[in-house]
């Protein structure tokens, strides 16, 4: 008996949604399922007042794969847009990534990258030759107690929902320093926001699939398998395996949306 789908997909977020692209394109059947009441997963946009606001947090495209930005460019133009975030702290203003436009405005004695170089390398001395244990200590083992107290703490443990001194030391393995004056939170060649927002990305490449929303893959699982010769689940990889094992700590977010 033959299925009536080729390809059953299990989200309709950027993964997902690129392979119901290609697979279309080589005219095979696809069926996708969305949990929520619209496509795009954690990229989607939609227009409020004129504004195409990323309802799950600011997502901004980057890569230095011509091949992969001349892929994105043919569903939508790009803007030009540069992340350059600042952090509050206490009032004070401060660049991130970590860069010397942070040092010079942390440290009124570091002018050039070799005083900032000496200023963290002195921060760090006391852990220099220790193992760290948790999150804290391997912070302050790459940046010093200076900019882990203000830039790294209050923010990790409000996403984490945990004491940094409670947080593995893993999560932190590397923090992005750079000793020149650029605030560009990339490194990448290519960056920018798509003109009109994500979802008519989603739109196009979704346009010869079909879609069904507010449908819960996992509540039907055998049902829907039945439907297709093969699936491809992009969701929660703890949901799929009906947290046998616990929920994953993903870190979270909250969103306040506020029109002015």
């Amino acid at each position: 008996m033959n299925k009536k789908y080729d390809y059953l997909i299990v989200g309709s977020g950027l993964y997902g949604s690129v392979l119901a692209y290609e697979l279309t394109k080589k005219n095979k059947s696809v069926l996708v399922l969305e949990k929520r009441n619209h496509i795009g997963g954690n990229i989607y946009t939609e227009n409020i007042n004129g504004i195409n606001v990323h309802k799950y947090g600011a997502h901004i495209f980057h890569t230095s794969n011509e091949d992969i930005w001349k892929y994105v460019n043919q569903f939508a133009k790009f803007n030009n847009f540069i992340n350059s975030p600042i952090a509050n702290y206490n009032g004070e203003l401060y660049n991130l990534p970590f860069n010397m436009n942070t040092f010079t405005r942390l440290w009124h004695d570091v002018i050039t990258p070799s005083d900032a170089i000496k200023r963290i390398e002195e921060e760090k001395k006391e852990l220099k030759d220790k193992t760290p244990t948790n999150l804290e200590e391997q912070a302050i083992s790459l940046v010093g107690k200076t900019i882990y107290k203000k830039l790294v703490k209050g923010y990790t443990e409000k996403q984490w929902g945990k004491k940094c001194i409670e947080l593995p030391a893993f999560i932190i393995k590397r923090l992005p320093v750079r000793f020149t004056f650029n605030n560009n939170y990339f490194n990448d060649i290519y960056q920018g926001i798509p003109i009109g927002g994500y979802t008519r990305i989603i739109e196009k490449m979704l346009e010869k699939s079909e879609v069904k929303l507010n449908t819960d893959y996992l509540e039907k699982k055998e049902y829907y398998n039945s439907l297709a010769n093969k699936v491809i689940y992009t969701g929660g990889i703890d949901e799929y395996f009906g947290f046998k094992l616990g929920k994953l700590e993903y870190r979270s977010l909250e969103f306040k949306m506020e029109i002015l």
